[in-house]
Protein backbone atom coordinates (compact mmCIF):
# COMPACT_ATOMS: atom_id res chain seq x y z
CA UNK A 1 0.00 0.00 0.00
CA UNK A 2 1.49 3.40 -0.94
CA UNK A 3 2.11 5.96 1.78
CA UNK A 4 -0.75 8.18 0.61
CA UNK A 5 -3.16 5.33 1.19
CA UNK A 6 -4.04 4.94 -2.49
CA UNK A 7 -3.04 1.70 -4.24
CA UNK A 8 -1.71 1.92 -7.76
CA UNK A 9 -4.39 0.76 -10.16
CA UNK A 10 -2.04 -1.10 -12.46
CA UNK A 11 1.56 -2.22 -12.41
CA UNK A 12 3.86 0.06 -14.43
CA UNK A 13 6.09 -2.92 -15.25
CA UNK A 14 6.29 -3.86 -18.89
CA UNK A 15 5.45 -7.47 -19.77
CA UNK A 16 8.35 -9.70 -20.86
CA UNK A 17 10.81 -7.07 -19.60
CA UNK A 18 13.92 -9.24 -19.84
CA UNK A 19 13.06 -10.15 -23.41
CA UNK A 20 12.79 -6.46 -24.22
CA UNK A 21 16.10 -5.54 -22.64
CA UNK A 22 17.95 -8.44 -24.23
CA UNK A 23 16.51 -7.58 -27.63
CA UNK A 24 17.94 -4.06 -27.46
CA UNK A 25 21.53 -5.09 -26.85
CA UNK A 26 22.25 -6.11 -30.48
CA UNK A 27 20.95 -2.68 -31.55
CA UNK A 28 23.25 -0.81 -29.19
CA UNK A 29 26.18 -3.03 -30.15
CA UNK A 30 25.60 -2.29 -33.83
CA UNK A 31 25.28 1.43 -33.11
CA UNK A 32 28.59 1.41 -31.25
CA UNK A 33 30.32 -0.54 -34.03
CA UNK A 34 29.21 2.01 -36.63
CA UNK A 35 30.27 4.89 -34.41
CA UNK A 36 33.71 3.41 -33.87
CA UNK A 37 34.32 2.96 -37.58
CA UNK A 38 33.17 6.51 -38.29
CA UNK A 39 35.56 7.90 -35.70
CA UNK A 40 38.37 5.72 -37.00
CA UNK A 41 37.87 7.24 -40.44
CA UNK A 42 37.90 10.77 -38.97
CA UNK A 43 41.19 10.37 -37.10
CA UNK A 44 43.23 8.17 -39.44
CA UNK A 45 45.78 8.99 -42.10
CA UNK A 46 47.48 6.30 -44.12
CA UNK A 47 45.73 3.64 -42.09
CA UNK A 48 47.11 4.92 -38.75
CA UNK A 49 45.45 6.77 -35.90
CA UNK A 50 46.85 10.30 -35.64
CA UNK A 51 46.99 11.96 -32.21
CA UNK A 52 46.46 15.44 -33.67
CA UNK A 53 43.29 14.31 -35.46
CA UNK A 54 42.01 12.59 -32.36
CA UNK A 55 42.42 15.88 -30.51
CA UNK A 56 40.90 17.88 -33.37
CA UNK A 57 37.84 15.63 -33.33
CA UNK A 58 37.63 15.53 -29.55
CA UNK A 59 33.85 15.94 -29.40
CA UNK A 60 33.42 12.93 -31.66
CA UNK A 61 36.01 10.93 -29.72
CA UNK A 62 34.38 11.65 -26.40
CA UNK A 63 30.93 10.94 -27.83
CA UNK A 64 32.23 7.47 -28.74
CA UNK A 65 33.59 7.01 -25.21
CA UNK A 66 30.23 7.83 -23.66
CA UNK A 67 28.35 5.72 -26.20
CA UNK A 68 30.63 2.78 -25.39
CA UNK A 69 30.18 3.37 -21.66
CA UNK A 70 26.39 3.35 -22.00
CA UNK A 71 26.50 0.25 -24.19
CA UNK A 72 28.56 -1.62 -21.61
CA UNK A 73 26.50 -0.26 -18.72
CA UNK A 74 23.28 -1.56 -20.26
CA UNK A 75 24.89 -4.92 -20.93
CA UNK A 76 25.99 -5.21 -17.31
CA UNK A 77 22.61 -4.05 -15.99
CA UNK A 78 20.93 -6.77 -18.04
CA UNK A 79 23.50 -9.35 -16.88
CA UNK A 80 22.76 -8.34 -13.27
CA UNK A 81 19.05 -8.93 -13.85
CA UNK A 82 19.83 -12.32 -15.36
CA UNK A 83 21.87 -13.41 -12.36
CA UNK A 84 19.12 -12.31 -9.99
CA UNK A 85 16.52 -14.20 -12.01
CA UNK A 86 18.57 -17.37 -11.78
CA UNK A 87 18.94 -16.87 -8.02
CA UNK A 88 15.22 -16.23 -7.59
CA UNK A 89 15.81 -12.71 -6.23
CA UNK A 90 14.65 -10.58 -9.15
CA UNK A 91 11.79 -8.72 -7.52
CA UNK A 92 9.70 -5.72 -8.42
CA UNK A 93 12.20 -3.14 -7.25
CA UNK A 94 14.94 -4.72 -9.35
CA UNK A 95 12.63 -4.96 -12.37
CA UNK A 96 11.77 -1.28 -12.09
CA UNK A 97 15.44 -0.32 -11.89
CA UNK A 98 16.10 -2.40 -15.01
CA UNK A 99 13.14 -0.95 -16.89
CA UNK A 100 13.78 2.68 -15.97
CA UNK A 101 17.50 2.34 -16.59
CA UNK A 102 17.05 0.90 -20.07
CA UNK A 103 14.30 3.37 -20.92
CA UNK A 104 16.37 6.38 -19.90
CA UNK A 105 19.75 5.33 -21.27
CA UNK A 106 18.32 4.22 -24.63
CA UNK A 107 16.56 7.56 -24.87
CA UNK A 108 19.82 9.37 -24.17
CA UNK A 109 21.64 7.27 -26.77
CA UNK A 110 19.13 8.47 -29.34
CA UNK A 111 18.84 12.06 -28.19
CA UNK A 112 22.13 12.93 -26.48
CA UNK A 113 24.22 11.79 -23.51
CA UNK A 114 25.08 14.43 -20.88
CA UNK A 115 28.86 14.51 -20.43
CA UNK A 116 28.44 17.43 -18.03
CA UNK A 117 25.75 20.02 -17.34
CA UNK A 118 26.47 21.97 -20.52
CA UNK A 119 27.99 19.35 -22.82
CA UNK A 120 25.94 16.75 -24.68
CA UNK A 121 27.47 13.88 -26.66
CA UNK A 122 25.33 13.39 -29.76
CA UNK A 123 25.37 10.77 -32.48
CA UNK A 124 25.59 13.54 -35.07
CA UNK A 125 29.09 14.29 -33.71
CA UNK A 126 29.99 10.88 -35.09
CA UNK A 127 28.12 11.34 -38.37
CA UNK A 128 25.35 9.02 -37.25
CA UNK A 129 21.66 8.92 -36.58
CA UNK A 130 19.68 6.11 -34.99
CA UNK A 131 16.07 5.11 -35.38
CA UNK A 132 15.26 2.73 -32.50
CA UNK A 133 13.28 -0.34 -33.47
CA UNK A 134 11.09 -2.88 -31.76
CA UNK A 135 12.04 -3.45 -28.14
CA UNK A 136 14.12 -0.27 -27.97
CA UNK A 137 11.12 1.78 -29.13
CA UNK A 138 8.93 0.23 -26.44
CA UNK A 139 11.46 0.82 -23.67
CA UNK A 140 12.09 4.42 -24.71
CA UNK A 141 8.37 5.17 -24.89
CA UNK A 142 7.26 3.35 -21.73
CA UNK A 143 10.25 2.30 -19.64
CA UNK A 144 11.01 5.46 -17.68
CA UNK A 145 7.41 6.50 -17.10
CA UNK A 146 6.15 8.68 -14.22
CA UNK A 147 4.23 5.67 -12.93
CA UNK A 148 7.39 3.51 -12.91
CA UNK A 149 9.36 6.16 -11.03
CA UNK A 150 6.52 6.65 -8.53
CA UNK A 151 6.26 2.92 -7.87
CA UNK A 152 10.02 2.57 -7.42
CA UNK A 153 10.11 5.34 -4.83
CA UNK A 154 7.13 3.81 -3.05
CA UNK A 155 9.07 0.54 -2.73
CA UNK A 156 12.18 2.41 -1.60
CA UNK A 157 10.17 4.06 1.17
CA UNK A 158 8.86 0.71 2.32
CA UNK A 159 12.24 -1.05 2.16
CA UNK A 160 14.75 1.37 3.62
CA UNK A 161 16.40 -1.16 5.94
CA UNK A 162 18.20 -2.77 3.01
CA UNK A 163 21.85 -2.01 2.38
CA UNK A 164 21.02 -0.76 -1.10
CA UNK A 165 17.86 -0.19 -3.09
CA UNK A 166 17.72 -3.36 -5.13
CA UNK A 167 19.72 -6.55 -4.70
CA UNK A 168 23.37 -5.99 -5.55
CA UNK A 169 23.89 -9.46 -7.01
CA UNK A 170 27.00 -10.21 -4.95
CA UNK A 171 27.80 -13.53 -3.34
CA UNK A 172 27.31 -14.25 0.35
CA UNK A 173 30.92 -13.54 1.34
CA UNK A 174 30.90 -10.11 -0.28
CA UNK A 175 27.55 -9.28 1.28
CA UNK A 176 28.99 -10.17 4.69
CA UNK A 177 31.91 -7.83 4.03
CA UNK A 178 29.47 -5.12 2.94
CA UNK A 179 27.42 -5.54 6.10
CA UNK A 180 30.49 -5.32 8.35
CA UNK A 181 31.75 -2.08 6.82
CA UNK A 182 28.29 -0.60 6.46
CA UNK A 183 27.77 -1.02 10.20
CA UNK A 184 31.17 0.51 10.89
CA UNK A 185 30.32 3.52 8.71
CA UNK A 186 26.96 3.91 10.42
CA UNK A 187 28.39 3.73 13.93
CA UNK A 188 31.84 5.32 13.69
CA UNK A 189 31.94 7.54 10.59
CA UNK A 190 28.60 9.13 9.69
CA UNK A 191 27.97 10.67 13.14
CA UNK A 192 31.37 12.41 13.05
CA UNK A 193 32.18 13.04 9.39
CA UNK A 194 30.39 16.36 9.02
CA UNK A 195 32.19 17.77 12.04
CA UNK A 196 35.55 16.69 10.61
CA UNK A 197 34.63 18.42 7.35
CA UNK A 198 33.44 21.68 8.91
CA UNK A 199 36.52 21.90 11.14
CA UNK A 200 38.79 20.80 8.27
CA UNK A 201 40.31 18.14 10.51
CA UNK A 202 42.35 15.10 9.68
CA UNK A 203 40.56 11.81 10.19
CA UNK A 204 41.51 10.74 13.73
CA UNK A 205 44.29 8.20 14.06
CA UNK A 206 41.97 5.99 16.10
CA UNK A 207 39.83 5.52 12.99
CA UNK A 208 42.91 4.62 10.94
CA UNK A 209 43.93 2.13 13.62
CA UNK A 210 40.46 0.57 13.63
CA UNK A 211 40.53 0.24 9.85
CA UNK A 212 43.96 -1.37 10.08
CA UNK A 213 42.62 -3.89 12.59
CA UNK A 214 39.72 -4.63 10.23
CA UNK A 215 42.21 -5.40 7.46
CA UNK A 216 41.41 -2.50 5.13
CA UNK A 217 45.04 -1.76 4.25
CA UNK A 218 45.92 -5.35 3.46
CA UNK A 219 42.68 -6.39 1.84
CA UNK A 220 44.09 -7.39 -1.56
CA UNK A 221 47.74 -7.90 -0.56
CA UNK A 222 48.64 -11.61 -0.85
CA UNK A 223 48.63 -13.65 2.36
CA UNK A 224 52.33 -14.43 2.00
CA UNK A 225 52.98 -10.73 2.64
CA UNK A 226 50.63 -10.41 5.57
CA UNK A 227 47.49 -9.40 3.70
CA UNK A 228 44.14 -11.10 3.30
CA UNK A 229 44.58 -11.95 -0.38
CA UNK A 230 40.98 -11.02 -1.15
CA UNK A 231 39.52 -9.99 -4.49
CA UNK A 232 39.30 -6.55 -6.07
CA UNK A 233 35.55 -7.00 -5.72
CA UNK A 234 35.99 -7.03 -1.95
CA UNK A 235 38.00 -3.83 -2.21
CA UNK A 236 35.17 -2.26 -4.19
CA UNK A 237 32.59 -3.19 -1.56
CA UNK A 238 34.74 -1.88 1.29
CA UNK A 239 35.52 1.38 -0.53
CA UNK A 240 31.88 1.82 -1.45
CA UNK A 241 30.59 1.42 2.10
CA UNK A 242 33.29 3.50 3.77
CA UNK A 243 32.85 6.27 1.17
CA UNK A 244 29.14 6.17 1.85
CA UNK A 245 30.12 7.23 5.35
CA UNK A 246 32.73 9.78 4.24
CA UNK A 247 34.82 9.84 1.09
CA UNK A 248 37.94 10.63 3.13
CA UNK A 249 37.59 7.42 5.12
CA UNK A 250 36.77 5.46 1.96
CA UNK A 251 39.91 6.82 0.35
CA UNK A 252 42.31 5.85 3.13
CA UNK A 253 42.56 2.36 1.70
CA UNK A 254 43.26 3.77 -1.76
CA UNK A 255 46.67 5.04 -0.60
CA UNK A 256 47.74 1.54 0.45
CA UNK A 257 46.10 -0.06 -2.57
CA UNK A 258 48.11 2.07 -5.00
CA UNK A 259 51.38 1.63 -3.11
CA UNK A 260 50.91 -2.12 -2.77
CA UNK A 261 50.00 -2.49 -6.44
CA UNK A 262 53.14 -0.59 -7.44
CA UNK A 263 55.33 -2.83 -5.30
CA UNK A 264 53.58 -6.06 -6.29
CA UNK A 265 53.85 -5.27 -10.01
CA UNK A 266 57.22 -3.56 -10.12
CA UNK A 267 59.14 -4.23 -6.94
CA UNK A 268 62.07 -6.54 -6.35
CA UNK A 269 61.57 -9.61 -4.12
CA UNK A 270 63.40 -7.77 -1.36
CA UNK A 271 61.18 -4.70 -1.70
CA UNK A 272 58.03 -6.84 -1.57
CA UNK A 273 59.23 -8.60 1.57
CA UNK A 274 60.21 -5.32 3.21
CA UNK A 275 57.26 -3.09 2.41
CA UNK A 276 54.13 -5.16 1.80
CA UNK A 277 53.73 -6.57 5.34
CA UNK A 278 54.07 -3.07 6.80
CA UNK A 279 51.50 -1.67 4.38
CA UNK A 280 49.12 -4.54 5.05
CA UNK A 281 49.19 -4.09 8.82
CA UNK A 282 48.92 -0.31 8.69
CA UNK A 283 52.29 -0.01 10.43
CA UNK A 284 53.24 2.45 7.71
CA UNK A 285 50.96 4.80 5.79
CA UNK A 286 51.84 5.69 2.19
CA UNK A 287 51.10 8.63 -0.05
CA UNK A 288 51.34 8.97 -3.83
CA UNK A 289 53.60 11.81 -5.02
CA UNK A 290 53.14 12.14 -8.76
CA UNK A 291 51.52 15.42 -9.86
CA UNK A 292 53.47 18.63 -10.35
CA UNK A 293 52.49 22.28 -10.77
CA UNK A 294 51.64 23.11 -14.40
CA UNK A 295 51.64 19.46 -15.51
CA UNK A 296 48.23 18.20 -14.30
CA UNK A 297 47.39 14.99 -16.15
CA UNK A 298 50.51 15.20 -18.38
CA UNK A 299 52.68 13.01 -16.19
CA UNK A 300 55.18 12.42 -18.99
CA UNK A 301 56.40 16.02 -18.70
CA UNK A 302 57.36 15.86 -15.01
CA UNK A 303 60.42 17.91 -14.06
CA UNK A 304 61.27 16.76 -10.53
CA UNK A 305 64.69 15.17 -10.89
CA UNK A 306 66.53 12.43 -9.08
CA UNK A 307 70.35 12.49 -9.20
CA UNK A 308 72.46 9.42 -8.39
CA UNK A 309 74.96 9.84 -5.58
CA UNK A 310 77.37 7.51 -3.84
CA UNK A 311 74.83 6.92 -1.07
CA UNK A 312 71.68 6.68 -3.19
CA UNK A 313 69.58 9.39 -4.81
CA UNK A 314 68.82 13.05 -4.22
CA UNK A 315 65.43 14.45 -5.24
CA UNK A 316 64.87 18.08 -6.20
CA UNK A 317 61.65 19.61 -7.47
CA UNK A 318 58.07 20.44 -6.61
CA UNK A 319 54.91 18.36 -6.31
CA UNK A 320 51.30 19.33 -5.73
CA UNK A 321 47.93 17.83 -4.82
CA UNK A 322 49.55 15.26 -2.59
CA UNK A 323 46.90 13.61 -0.43
CA UNK A 324 47.66 12.71 3.20
CA UNK A 325 51.26 13.82 2.80
CA UNK A 326 52.03 15.03 6.32
CA UNK A 327 51.34 12.04 8.55
CA UNK A 328 52.56 9.29 6.19
CA UNK A 329 55.77 7.25 6.36
CA UNK A 330 56.61 6.55 2.71
CA UNK A 331 56.04 8.28 -0.61
CA UNK A 332 55.71 6.51 -3.92
CA UNK A 333 57.52 9.32 -5.70
CA UNK A 334 57.85 9.72 -9.47
CA UNK A 335 60.93 11.63 -10.63
CA UNK A 336 63.12 12.05 -13.69
CA UNK A 337 66.34 10.06 -13.49
CA UNK A 338 67.45 10.66 -17.09
CA UNK A 339 68.23 14.39 -17.39
CA UNK A 340 68.38 14.15 -21.19
CA UNK A 341 64.84 12.80 -21.51
CA UNK A 342 61.75 14.92 -22.10
CA UNK A 343 58.98 12.34 -21.85
CA UNK A 344 57.81 9.35 -19.80
CA UNK A 345 60.82 7.20 -20.72
CA UNK A 346 63.12 9.03 -18.32
CA UNK A 347 60.96 8.61 -15.21
CA UNK A 348 61.58 6.34 -12.23
CA UNK A 349 59.55 5.45 -9.16
CA UNK A 350 60.99 5.66 -5.65
CA UNK A 351 59.88 4.38 -2.26
CA UNK A 352 60.92 7.58 -0.52
CA UNK A 353 60.91 7.28 3.27
CA UNK A 354 59.96 10.23 5.46
CA UNK A 355 59.18 10.98 9.08
CA UNK A 356 55.46 11.44 9.85
CA UNK A 357 54.72 15.02 10.80
CA UNK A 358 52.80 16.66 13.58
CA UNK A 359 50.53 19.70 13.66
CA UNK A 360 53.46 21.79 14.81
CA UNK A 361 55.97 20.32 12.33
CA UNK A 362 54.13 18.67 9.44
CA UNK A 363 57.27 18.02 7.38
CA UNK A 364 60.27 17.43 9.65
CA UNK A 365 62.34 15.34 7.22
CA UNK A 366 65.45 17.15 5.92
CA UNK A 367 65.29 18.23 2.29
CA UNK A 368 61.51 18.41 2.27
CA UNK A 369 59.01 21.23 2.85
CA UNK A 370 55.27 21.44 2.42
CA UNK A 371 52.19 23.59 2.72
CA UNK A 372 48.50 22.79 2.92
CA UNK A 373 46.13 23.49 0.01
CA UNK A 374 42.72 24.55 1.30
CA UNK A 375 39.98 22.66 -0.51
CA UNK A 376 36.20 22.58 -0.90
CA UNK A 377 35.75 18.96 0.11
CA UNK A 378 37.60 15.64 0.41
CA UNK A 379 39.22 17.15 3.48
CA UNK A 380 39.88 14.27 5.85
CA UNK A 381 43.43 13.61 4.68
CA UNK A 382 44.24 17.14 3.48
CA UNK A 383 46.05 18.17 0.29
CA UNK A 384 49.57 19.57 0.15
CA UNK A 385 52.18 21.19 -2.04
CA UNK A 386 55.62 19.68 -1.48
CA UNK A 387 59.09 20.96 -2.20
CA UNK A 388 62.21 18.78 -2.41
CA UNK A 389 65.77 20.13 -2.27
CA UNK A 390 68.39 17.42 -2.11
CA UNK A 391 65.91 15.03 -0.44
CA UNK A 392 67.75 11.76 0.14
CA UNK A 393 66.45 8.34 -0.91
CA UNK A 394 68.30 5.08 -0.31
CA UNK A 395 69.72 3.29 -3.33
CA UNK A 396 67.67 0.19 -2.46
CA UNK A 397 64.46 2.23 -2.66
CA UNK A 398 64.41 2.64 -6.43
CA UNK A 399 61.35 0.58 -7.29
CA UNK A 400 62.36 -2.49 -9.26
CA UNK A 401 66.05 -1.62 -9.01
CA UNK A 402 66.22 -0.28 -12.57
CA UNK A 403 65.75 3.39 -13.59
CA UNK A 404 63.42 4.42 -16.37
CA UNK A 405 60.59 2.10 -15.41
CA UNK A 406 58.50 4.53 -13.33
CA UNK A 407 55.84 5.47 -15.83
CA UNK A 408 55.27 1.86 -16.89
CA UNK A 409 55.02 0.85 -13.25
CA UNK A 410 52.48 3.58 -12.59
CA UNK A 411 50.41 2.59 -15.62
CA UNK A 412 50.04 -0.89 -14.13
CA UNK A 413 48.15 0.60 -11.19
CA UNK A 414 45.61 2.57 -13.23
CA UNK A 415 43.12 -0.28 -13.50
CA UNK A 416 42.88 -0.76 -9.73
CA UNK A 417 42.95 2.97 -9.02
CA UNK A 418 40.08 3.70 -11.38
CA UNK A 419 38.03 0.76 -10.13
CA UNK A 420 38.61 2.19 -6.64
CA UNK A 421 37.40 5.60 -7.78
CA UNK A 422 34.30 4.06 -9.31
CA UNK A 423 33.60 2.40 -5.96
CA UNK A 424 34.10 5.63 -4.03
CA UNK A 425 31.75 7.39 -6.43
CA UNK A 426 29.06 4.78 -5.80
CA UNK A 427 29.43 5.30 -2.06
CA UNK A 428 29.10 9.07 -2.34
CA UNK A 429 26.10 8.73 -4.64
CA UNK A 430 24.45 6.27 -2.26
CA UNK A 431 25.03 8.70 0.61
CA UNK A 432 23.42 11.51 -1.40
CA UNK A 433 20.44 9.30 -2.22
CA UNK A 434 19.86 8.26 1.39
CA UNK A 435 20.30 11.82 2.65
CA UNK A 436 17.90 13.20 0.05
CA UNK A 437 15.35 10.48 0.72
CA UNK A 438 15.40 11.08 4.47
CA UNK A 439 14.94 14.83 4.03
CA UNK A 440 12.14 14.35 1.50
CA UNK A 441 10.34 12.09 3.98
CA UNK A 442 10.78 14.45 6.93
CA UNK A 443 10.21 17.83 5.31
CA UNK A 444 6.57 18.89 4.97
CA UNK A 445 5.38 21.47 2.46
CA UNK A 446 1.78 22.33 1.57
CA UNK A 447 0.55 19.75 4.01
CA UNK A 448 2.51 16.69 2.85
CA UNK A 449 6.06 15.30 2.68
CA UNK A 450 8.23 16.52 -0.17
CA UNK A 451 8.60 12.95 -1.41
CA UNK A 452 4.96 12.91 -2.46
CA UNK A 453 5.61 15.56 -5.11
CA UNK A 454 6.38 13.82 -8.43
CA UNK A 455 9.51 15.77 -9.34
CA UNK A 456 11.06 15.15 -5.94
CA UNK A 457 10.21 11.45 -6.12
CA UNK A 458 11.47 11.33 -9.70
CA UNK A 459 14.86 12.68 -8.68
CA UNK A 460 15.18 9.98 -6.02
CA UNK A 461 14.10 7.26 -8.44
CA UNK A 462 16.74 8.25 -11.00
CA UNK A 463 19.40 8.38 -8.28
CA UNK A 464 18.60 4.80 -7.29
CA UNK A 465 18.63 3.63 -10.91
CA UNK A 466 21.91 5.31 -11.83
CA UNK A 467 23.62 4.20 -8.64
CA UNK A 468 22.78 0.61 -9.56
CA UNK A 469 23.96 1.06 -13.14
CA UNK A 470 27.29 2.53 -12.00
CA UNK A 471 27.57 -0.16 -9.33
CA UNK A 472 27.19 -3.00 -11.80
CA UNK A 473 29.67 -1.47 -14.24
CA UNK A 474 32.21 -1.12 -11.42
CA UNK A 475 31.60 -4.66 -10.18
CA UNK A 476 32.17 -5.91 -13.71
CA UNK A 477 35.50 -4.08 -13.97
CA UNK A 478 36.54 -5.63 -10.64
CA UNK A 479 35.43 -9.07 -11.86
CA UNK A 480 37.59 -8.65 -14.96
CA UNK A 481 40.56 -7.70 -12.81
CA UNK A 482 40.01 -10.66 -10.49
CA UNK A 483 39.99 -13.01 -13.47
CA UNK A 484 43.28 -11.67 -14.86
CA UNK A 485 41.61 -9.98 -17.81
CA UNK A 486 42.73 -6.64 -19.16
CA UNK A 487 40.23 -4.12 -17.81
CA UNK A 488 41.66 -0.65 -18.32
CA UNK A 489 38.71 0.10 -20.61
CA UNK A 490 36.07 -1.15 -18.17
CA UNK A 491 37.79 0.54 -15.22
CA UNK A 492 37.91 3.83 -17.11
CA UNK A 493 34.23 3.55 -18.00
CA UNK A 494 33.31 2.79 -14.38
CA UNK A 495 35.20 5.86 -13.22
CA UNK A 496 33.77 8.08 -15.96
CA UNK A 497 30.14 7.14 -15.31
CA UNK A 498 30.43 6.80 -11.54
CA UNK A 499 31.83 10.30 -11.13
CA UNK A 500 29.01 11.84 -13.15
CA UNK A 501 26.39 9.82 -11.25
CA UNK A 502 27.82 10.90 -7.88
CA UNK A 503 27.77 14.59 -8.81
CA UNK A 504 24.23 14.37 -10.21
CA UNK A 505 23.00 12.55 -7.10
CA UNK A 506 24.59 15.07 -4.76
CA UNK A 507 23.31 18.03 -6.77
CA UNK A 508 19.77 16.66 -6.90
CA UNK A 509 19.77 15.74 -3.23
CA UNK A 510 20.82 19.28 -2.38
CA UNK A 511 18.04 20.61 -4.60
CA UNK A 512 15.55 18.52 -2.61
CA UNK A 513 16.82 20.25 0.54
CA UNK A 514 16.07 23.65 -1.00
CA UNK A 515 17.62 26.54 0.90
CA UNK A 516 18.67 24.25 3.73
CA UNK A 517 20.94 22.39 1.33
CA UNK A 518 22.96 25.57 0.96
CA UNK A 519 23.51 25.76 4.71
CA UNK A 520 26.78 24.34 5.99
CA UNK A 521 25.07 22.67 8.93
CA UNK A 522 23.32 20.18 6.61
CA UNK A 523 25.51 17.28 5.58
CA UNK A 524 24.32 17.36 1.97
CA UNK A 525 26.49 20.48 1.55
CA UNK A 526 29.52 18.34 2.42
CA UNK A 527 28.41 15.49 0.17
CA UNK A 528 28.15 17.91 -2.75
CA UNK A 529 31.68 19.22 -2.14
CA UNK A 530 33.03 15.69 -1.78
CA UNK A 531 31.30 14.52 -4.97
CA UNK A 532 32.90 17.26 -7.05
CA UNK A 533 36.42 15.84 -6.81
CA UNK A 534 35.46 12.53 -8.40
CA UNK A 535 35.35 14.04 -11.89
CA UNK A 536 38.88 15.38 -11.43
CA UNK A 537 41.23 13.02 -9.60
CA UNK A 538 42.57 9.75 -11.02
CA UNK A 539 42.16 11.33 -14.47
CA UNK A 540 39.84 14.26 -15.17
CA UNK A 541 36.66 13.33 -17.06
CA UNK A 542 37.98 14.88 -20.26
CA UNK A 543 41.27 12.97 -20.04
CA UNK A 544 39.39 9.79 -19.14
CA UNK A 545 37.13 10.10 -22.17
CA UNK A 546 40.15 10.71 -24.41
CA UNK A 547 41.95 7.64 -23.04
CA UNK A 548 38.85 5.49 -23.52
CA UNK A 549 38.44 6.68 -27.11
CA UNK A 550 42.05 5.89 -27.97
CA UNK A 551 41.74 2.46 -26.41
CA UNK A 552 38.52 1.74 -28.34
CA UNK A 553 40.39 2.34 -31.59
CA UNK A 554 43.18 -0.16 -30.79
Amino acid sequence: MPHDGQPLTASPLLPDLRSLTQATLPQTDALFASARENLRAMVSEGGKIQARLLEEHQYAAHALSWLATYTEALRQLDAWAGRLEQAGSFGEIEALILQIGFGEYLSQLAGGIPMSQGEIARLQDLGLSWTPEGAATTLIAQGNSPAARARLVQLMRDDRARATFGASGLDEELEMIRDQFRRYAEEKVIPRAHDWHLKDELIPMEVIQELAEMGVFGLTIPEEYGGFGLSKASMVVVSEELSRGYIGVGSLGTRSEIAAELILCGGTPEQKAEWLPKLASGEILPTAVFTEPNTGSDLGSLRTRAVRTEEGWEITGNKTWITHAARTHVMTLLARTDPDSTDWRGLSMFLAEKTPGTDEAPFPTPGMTGGEIEVLGYRGMKEYELGFDGFKVKADNLLGGQPGQGFKQLMQTFESARIQTGARAIGVAQSALETGLQYAEDRKQFGKPLIEFPRVAGKLAMMAVEVMIARQLTYFAAWQKDHDKRCDLEAGMAKLLGARVAWAAADNALQIHGGNGFALEYRISRILCDARILNIFEGAAEIQAQVIARRLLD
